[in-house]
């Protein structure tokens, strides 16, 4: 067992028995302290660890980590390195705070220098994200959504059990965790009408998905990524909100895709859940029928037990009440698939690039991953405890996002990322 992920290992931090961010963690985030900067870190409990100041203290020396490599305000620098030099700083940043470790533990001057509480510290934008890329890959989603708008007959492409679907998405509008969201004006073709009419959007979503962001140094172009090649590039994972604009999709959609619709806003939880800590919590993917061609193959293509569920507040209805939850293993296409089809033409990676799942929806309508399938197009509205009922969202409405992986006594979580819908702006 890698001893990062060892459930028997703990720390002298204090961490709240119900913490998603137990030692076994140690998610990567940038922060600013209360002096102003921009810091690279990990989060263990209600901590965040300042990494620049532990490479200070040369308490960090990795082969072949560069000394300043935290001290550039984003995690591009770190991720650009080999995953052998990434993985050996995670396991020494862990040695450092685990209890059986004096270099840390026994030097409290350092200690108030390096283990800063979260409710002092501004939690930033993780990551410089050079591109962004949304797949479509739960079956039961494009079944369900391809249901509603072809029939059952046609409900799934002729492509989509043959490769995993994707779209361009827009890298400058993902904003982070409590980022709140601006209703988008847009074009629409109203029901029954004959030309189309601008104004706000009228049917505002939700789409629960993850992200991972991918790491290692720049691939070529013309360069290919293999399946059993992914574990290496794969830095960690994210929460995802795509929120999606449907009046303006539907219109825009034909013949090239989203694009107005989903370009407005794009969330992401603030800490990247590494590779390594979800690795316990790693299954066998979906069984697919028919089988890939052989470059979406291979031995290590997986998936993992993540637990997600979403929750919705109102102006009326204050506590969050849920009404999703689904599982990240019921996606067809797992991430090493989704990564090898992507460069399979040669398009180059770099690090910071993130990829999207695309809405992750279970078997059942409880495990539904948007309104669009949990309000089945509008006609079966969401009652809320308040006597609200929701169709789709409206202003002042806010989505709060959250998962975790169940281990032995312990959780590897994600926190939440959550957003309220702010009315849009004058047109």
């Amino acid at each position: 067992m890698d001893p990062t992920c060892d459930p028997a290992r703990t720390t002298f931090v204090d961490v709240p028995a119900d913490s998603h961010f137990p030692l076994q963690n140690l998610p990567w985030g940038v922060f600013s302290p209360a002096g102003g900067g921009r810091r690279c870190g990990v989060r263990l409990g209600d901590h965040v660890i300042d990494l620049g100041v532990l490479q200070r203290a040369e308490l960090l020396a990795v082969a072949g980590l560069p000394y300043d490599v935290f001290e550039h305000g984003s995690l591009n620098a770190f991720m650009v390195l080999p995953a052998k030099v990434r993985r050996a700083a995670r396991a020494r940043i862990h040695e450092l705070l685990s209890d059986d470790c004096a270099d840390l533990r026994d030097d409290a001057a350092l200690r108030s220098r390096v283990i800063l509480p979260l409710a002092e510290v501004t939690v930033q934008m993780p990551v410089c994200i050079n591109d962004y890329t949304d797949f479509y890959s739960s079956r039961e989603h494009a079944t369900n959504v391809g249901t509603m708008f072809r029939g059952k007959e046609n409900a799934l492409m002729p492509n989509w059990l043959h490769l995993p679907v994707g779209y361009h998405g827009r890298a400058s509008s993902v904003v982070i965790d409590g980022t709140p969201v601006r209703r988008p004006l847009g074009q629409m073709l109203p029901p029954d009408a004959e030309q189309p009419v601008f104004g706000p959007c009228r049917l505002l979503d939700f789409e629960l998905e993850m992200g991972f962001f991918t790491a290692g140094p720049p691939t070529a172009l013309g360069e290919a990524v293999p399946v059993d090649e992914a574990d290496d590039r794969i830095f960690g994972l994210v929460l995802v909100n795509d929120w999606s604009a449907r009046d303006i999709q539907k219109w825009e959609y034909q013949p090239l895709g989203p694009f107005n619709a989903k370009n407005f806003a794009t969330s992401i939880s603030p800490w990247i859940v590494p590779w390594e800590a979800l690795q316990p919590f790693r299954r066998a993917p979906v069984a697919q029928d028919p089988e890939p061609l052989p470059y979406l193959r291979g031995d290590k293509s997986a998936t993992f037990d993540i637990e997600l569920e979403v929750a919705l507040t109102t102006p009326e209805q204050r506590e969050p009440h849920p009404i999703c939850h689904s599982n990240f293993k019921y996606l067809y296409w797992t991430m090493h698939q989704q990564l090898a089809h992507h460069t399979v033409t040669g398009c180059n990676l770099n690090p910071g690039d993130l990829m999207a799942s695309g809405t992750i929806s279970g078997p059942d309508r409880g495990s539904y991953g948007s309104l669009l399938e949990l309000t089945w197009r509008g006609t079966e509205p969401l009652q809320l405890p308040s006597g609200e009922e929701r169709k789709f969202l409206a202003d002042g409405d806010s989505v709060i996002m959250t998962g975790w992986c169940q281990g032995d006594g312990y959780r590897v979580g994600f926190g939440e990322v959550a957003g309220e819908v702010l009315p849009a702006r004058e047109g």
